[in-house]
């Protein structure tokens, strides 16, 4: 006899049926007890980034200048806070997006206030440094951008015996006034005067220091260039040399007798880094009181640190700002300071 059979379409055949609502697929797996078991290794990677931020002082130099090194490149900790949130977003862990939150909040405590407009108006002079390069292909053109910043004073670094006539030809209509110290220089539009090198325990001249003449009072100004460092696999970061010249130019900032100082040049360090106390402990950066952002100066082509400076003493900051790439492999830094204030 023949039979018959048919195929249920209905709502209520017995086989399993997948939800058709897209939310409820996304969210199911977070309904799951698992959420607090899963991503344990994502967790404890969130603690040990917040534990280096917040204890990053404590991290010896003794190997390798580690903890100097940590402390140039700290702010870049921060990347790993968005990274380890789309891990745990992925891998549907409540545990690790909970310790998640703990890097971010430190880092928000250490860095959130550079992430602010503190640029104001007003000032009456600005000022403005840039390690030139070497190396750099176009001199004139260097000067050309240093000049079209409005500053009133500005200091170079890396100057080589061949560049410093081209500077000086560039600079001359714009800057009357100038002192050239080893391979470091100051070009200034108001009068210059006691200018003289400044040791740093290189034994060469790589510091000067000079007193401009501005309409609000005389200024001290240091312009320094400290000893460059390197990341080698074989001796980590070494720095040693650089940091014996940051302690003798911050004794020579410390006996200073003028009330109002600046200091401009490339310190080869950034303001968390401790090798550089010495000078950061007695002076404010014009970025960090300032700015807009964090003012990465190097490398020119995709700045990751801050290591030109602008530190002032006894002068309040107002605004500060970096300028336009030229030849070099750094970008030129400006500041705007208020005399009549500290």
């Amino acid at each position: 006899m023949a039979q018959g059979f048919r195929t249920e379409t209905g709502g209520g055949g017995s086989g399993h049926q997948p939800s058709r609502d897209p939310l409820r697929r996304l969210t199911g797996g977070w309904r799951d007890r698992g959420i607090w078991r899963r991503g344990a290794v994502l967790a404890v990677l969130a603690v040990l980034v917040a534990l280096v931020m917040l204890f990053h002082a404590q991290i010896p130099n003794t190997l390798g200048n580690l903890g100097s090194l940590t402390e140039t490149f700290l702010p870049w900790l921060g990347v790993f806070v968005p990274v380890l949130l789309v891990l745990a977003v992925v891998r549907k862990s409540a545990t690790a997006l909970i310790a998640v939150l703990v890097p971010g909040v430190v880092w928000l405590n250490l860095f959130g206030g550079l992430l602010t407009d503190k640029t104001a108006s007003g000032g009456d002079l600005t000022v403005a440094t840039h390690n030139v390069n070497a190396e750099n292909p176009d001199p004139t053109g260097t000067a050309d951008t240093i000049a079209a910043s409005g500053a009133q004073v500005v200091a170079l670094e890396e100057l080589t015996s061949d560049a410093v006539p081209v500077y000086e030809k560039a600079l001359a209509k714009t800057y009357p006034y100038h002192s050239v110290a080893g391979t470091v220089g100051l070009w200034s539009k108001y009068p210059l005067s006691a200018t003289r090198p400044v040791d740093i325990q290189l034994g060469w001249t790589r510091a000067m220091r000079t007193t401009v003449a501005t309409p609000q009072g005389d200024v001290a100004v240091f312009v320094a260039h400290l000893p460059s460092v390197r990341v080698k696999l074989h001796a980590g970061f070494t720095a040693s040399q650089r940091d014996t010249s940051a302690d003798a130019l911050g004794e020579a900032i410390a006996d200073e007798t003028l009330g109002k100082v600046i200091l401009l040049g490339d310190l080869n360090g950034t303001m968390n880094d401790r090798a550089l106390n010495g000078v950061t402990s007695q002076m404010r950066s014009t970025q960090g009181a300032a700015g807009n952002g964090f003012g990465f100066s190097w490398p020119a082509s995709f700045p990751m640190a801050r290591i030109d400076q602008i530190m002032v003493k006894g002068v309040e900051p107002v605004t500060s700002w970096t300028l336009p790439e030229t030849g070099s492999d750094h970008l030129p830094i400006a500041a705007k300071v208020d005399l009549t204030r500290s």
